[in-house]
């Protein structure tokens, strides 16, 4: 049975408030590194975390294997020198962010339904974030009380499905998406929320009684997307939240990018859906890399892609085999590879 060197949580959600367990966040890759047994790991960055800094939830970090130095959740967090490299294609908005804001906050692409930047607050930077250069000061839907957001939503009657998104909106306080959520109650041309959000994987205290009773009384049907990489990511504790939101009547669904070293053999990828299903979780999307500076190392060619896929496909039955897509900037939905 694998061992860890960082305590992880009980099984149970824990008592202390999800805040706590933020603020405790590991920041420092030295601790990280110190913590895992690989002290004086080569490749490890400052410039790299100076210019993005690292965070990792202690619960988080206590499922990376020590002693491992290629351990596939310590890949996706570790600052390393390979991110400073100028790579051409690779850009600071890899998906056409800013040509699609609709107003403050609100990215509007495809038909039907538009994506609030709630907030630039995740409680874990992924080194392949491709909005690690977002202007999250600049442009969050949450300032000045949602206002400038919610008139751009109530000027468009084409838009059915509001779309959570940040950073991680669920880093928000349960009383500030319930503000959000109340407001848009009023706007008759909403029928759908959904959520994407990596902190019931990160850090499943989030999912806590006061957000659940918040999820329970929407007034919508609800999809909750995570965001989960590889099939170590789940334990104990990340079932019984995605447990919990399962009572709320959510439909869970989980998106993964494809990354180099992380989940890019056939192997991985079964063992990421098949886990995900195990705790109630469906397969949605597994993204191509998006082109941000700073990710190049993680970059899976399109036809060491597909010809994954197309192994998946005879391994898994359909419902477990997410959709091989990239994201290209201006295309009116993920184009399907």
């Amino acid at each position: 049975m694998q061992t860890t060197m960082i305590p992880a949580a009980p099984a149970r959600l824990q008592p202390r408030g999800w805040q706590q367990h933020w603020r405790e966040a590991i920041r420092d890759p030295r601790e990280l590194l110190s913590l895992l047994g690989l002290d004086g790991l080569a490749g490890v960055s400052d410039a790299a975390a100076a210019q993005f800094p690292l965070r990792v939830p202690r619960g988080f970090a206590a499922r990376m294997r020590p002693g491992d130095p290629n351990d596939p959740l310590l890949r996706q967090v570790l600052p390393l020198d390979a991110e400073l490299r100028l790579v051409p294609g690779f850009s600071l908005d890899a998906v056409g962010d800013a040509a699609a804001r609709a107003g403050h906050g609100v990215i509007h692409k495809y038909a039907g339904r538009a994506l609030l930047v709630a907030t630039g607050s995740c409680a874990v930077h992924c080194r392949y974030c491709f909005r690690r250069h977002f202007p999250y000061a600049e442009q969050t839907a949450a300032a000045a009380g949602w206002r400038a957001a919610l008139d751009t939503l109530r000027g468009d009657d084409s838009l059915q499905e509001v779309i959570l998104s940040g950073g991680d909106p669920l880093s928000l306080a349960t009383s500030k998406l319930a503000e959000l959520t109340g407001a848009l109650s009023a706007i008759p041309h909403v029928r759908r929320l959904r959520i994407h959000t990596r902190l019931p994987v990160v850090l499943p205290e989030r999912v806590d009684d006061v957000l659940l009773a918040w999820l329970s009384a929407l007034p919508w049907p609800v999809v909750v997307v995570l965001h989960a990489n590889h099939a170590n990511e789940f334990d104990a504790q990340v079932d019984a939240a995605i447990a919990a939101l399962r009572t709320c009547g959510a439909t869970l669904l989980n998106q993964a990018v494809l990354l180099r070293g992380v989940n890019d053999t056939v192997d991985a990828q079964a063992a990421l859906h098949e886990r995900g299903f195990a705790a109630g979780v469906l397969p949605y999307y597994l993204h191509q890399l998006d082109r941000v500076a700073g990710a190049a190392h993680f970059e899976v060619p399109d036809h060491e892609a597909l010809a994954l896929h197309a192994a998946l496909r005879t391994r898994l039955p359909g419902y477990l085999l997410p959709r091989l897509v990239r994201e290209v900037a201006g295309d009116g939905s993920k184009r399907p590879l």
